[in-house]
């Protein structure tokens, strides 16, 4: 009897306040361009570090990236951490994911920036032993120890776009149009609630 092949499944780590264009790039250029089948948006809940000004209701956040992914197949928002324990960490968050989810092959996306530090994070090893990550370039980062580890796949043809959050954040208060910068159905709600424009 045939086994059935587990859905290779990228997990794409942040706070998405708000999700950009640059951020749908990397995901989509993820599943296109490598043996990745899906991709899905793991929205971090809110950190108590953070100001709650700064920083969308975990409702409103989910609500942008399922606007901005709504047409695309291979691409899903996640609410998986809302109702875990915080602060969140990705092995918790995996552990949770590998219980829930027996058929999905799960692996992590991060920027080559996040790589160099992932020692600092929690059970690490765990991660980086039993977990491919793809890892997209970003600028001025230095090659580290861990560029040549078997599960790190570095994915150096994705596009590089200089596209923050903050920036789209800091230019709303501003009263500069982001049209271009946020997906049409994005772009359209927040302009509606006039986020970020305190």
């Amino acid at each position: 009897m045939a086994t059935l092949s587990k859905n290779k499944t990228g997990l794409f780590f942040g706070s998405f306040n708000p999700i950009h264009v640059g951020h749908l790039i990397i995901a989509n250029h993820m599943v296109e361009h490598t043996d990745l089948d899906e991709v899905w948006f793991i929205i971090s809940p809110q950190s108590p570090f953070k100001k709650k000004s700064s920083l969308l209701a975990d409702h409103h956040r989910f609500a942008l990236v399922n606007y901005a992914v709504e047409d695309n197949s291979k691409l899903w928002a996640s609410n998986i951490e809302f109702n875990m324990p915080t602060p969140s960490y990705t092995t918790h968050t995996l552990a949770f994911l590998e219980e829930k989810y027996p058929m999905k092959d799960f692996s992590l996306i991060m920027g080559e920036d996040n790589i160099v530090n992932i020692n600092k994070w929690k059970n690490y090893e765990v991660i980086i032993n039993n977990y491919k990550i793809y890892v997209y370039p970003r600028p001025n980062t230095k090659e580290s120890e861990f560029h040549s580890l078997e599960n790190v796949i570095m994915v150096n043809d994705v596009p590089q776009m200089e596209i923050s959050s903050s920036f789209i954040r800091r230019s709303i208060k501003e009263g500069k149009n982001v049209r271009y910068l946020l997906p049409h159905r994005v772009f359209e709600y927040v302009s509606e609630m006039h986020f970020y424009e305190k």
